[in-house]
């Protein structure tokens, strides 16, 4: 005897499926799936292809909870019938298309960006917690607004195209999370996290250098300094004692109600807000300004990361503030080794350090004996 094609048994299924009771399709499904899923020995892209056209029929005639069953068993392979798949993937319920958009490897990049562009939130958040991201489904969620955004940069996985990058900096202007977000995100480009912080910085309330002054031809005009020198880190400015003065009285209230943390300095971090920035550092280390305004220059970021640790700042925040306090980004191996440093301090050894320790020392070692009466008002 002659074994039927399976066309024929398609065919006979197709005709089973349409006069049969919901809870029998029901079991049916399962059945199929349970199919699909042993087969690691078979030929799985016909198999997918041969029954695609049943498991088709049989979604329109089970409920919601079998459906869900189904797309989170077709989620799990790597090879699935694709119709059925782009039907549960584009399903108007949350809870049967998720499981699908959220793990299957099987689902097109371009039937991922039609669906973030078309249906709701839970759609997208799924597509966008993927472990993986093309640039084009990054593109179409990006363009649905802010909290996809987030969700996106926080995801390793996701690629970001020149075009996904530049709406995201469009985004980031009215957005201080999506900026911290991106600056803080390990592969952004050089180029993009520039723009970023110059959008964020204040304007300047008067041009820095008035005119070419004559009277001071010790300091180079940036039009004397060699292209080299240029591209080199910009130092960091200080901010003057009427700076401190301004920015005091703010900061001291914001401590003293509970509002000077991790938020608030990261802020002053992405704004440029330098004198409100070494201010709190002050204010939450227990150090006095100079020390601050030490740990800040120097080249080494080790003493910057213990006065973030003495202030009880958070690795984020700390790596926030690195990141800006010249125009030149940490490399991987100086975040690594940050990272490292900041993990391993303990609180009381780097409060000690930037108060009384070796830190304080050699911010100011000719002046010892005042630094106790300098610290009290810091504080």
């Amino acid at each position: 005897m002659m074994a039927n094609l399976p066309a024929d048994i398609l065919v006979e299924l197709e005709q089973a499926v349409a006069t049969c009771p919901p809870d029998r399709c029901a079991r049916i499904l399962s059945g199929i799936v349970q199919l699909l899923s042993g087969s690691r020995d078979r030929p799985q892209e016909l198999l997918a292809g041969v029954v695609d056209g049943v498991l088709l029929r049989l979604t329109e005639r089970v409920e919601a909870k079998a459906l869900v069953q189904l797309s989170t068993a077709l989620a799990e392979l790597k090879v699935a019938p694709p119709e059925t798949l782009q039907r549960l993937a584009s399903h108007d319920d949350p809870d049967v298309a998720c499981p699908v958009l959220l793990k299957s490897q099987a689902v097109s990049a371009t039937d991922l960006a039609t669906i973030a562009a078309s249906w709701g939130e839970r759609h997208q958040r799924a597509i966008a917690a993927r472990n993986s991201i093309e640039p084009e489904v990054a593109e179409a969620l990006i363009k649905r607004g802010g909290p996809i955004c987030l969700a996106l940069i926080k995801n390793p996985g996701t690629q970001f195209s020149e075009a996904a990058y530049a709406a995201l900096i469009a985004r980031a202007d009215p957005d201080d999370e999506i900026a911290k977000a991106l600056v803080l995100r390990p592969g952004t480009p050089d180029l993009v996290v520039r723009k970023l912080l110059s959008q964020k910085a204040p304007a300047p309330k008067a041009p820095a250098p008035k005119a070419p002054a004559p009277k001071a031809p010790a300091k180079a005009n940036a039009s004397t300094i060699p292209p080299a020198q240029r591209a080199a880190p910009v130092p960091l400015k200080l901010p003057c004692p009427a700076d401190y003065a301004s920015a005091r009285p703010e900061i001291v209230a914001l401590s003293r109600v509970g509002k000077l943390n991790d938020s608030t300095v990261n802020r002053f971090t992405i704004r440029g807000e330098t004198a409100n920035l070494f201010t709190a550092l002050s204010v939450l280390s227990g150090a006095p300004i100079e020390i601050v305004e030490h740990v800040m220059t120097n080249d080494d970021c080790e003493g910057l990361v213990m006065a973030c640790r003495a202030a009880r700042l958070n690795w984020a925040t700390t790596l926030a503030i690195l990141s800006n306090r010249s125009g030149s980004r940490l490399s991987f191996v100086e975040r690594e080794r940050a990272q490292q440093i900041f993990e391993t301090l303990l609180l009381s050894t780097s409060q000690w350090t930037v108060r009384w320790g070796e830190i304080a020392a050699s911010a100011n070692p000719s002046d010892a004996g005042h630094r106790g009466t300098k610290m009290g008002v810091s504080r």
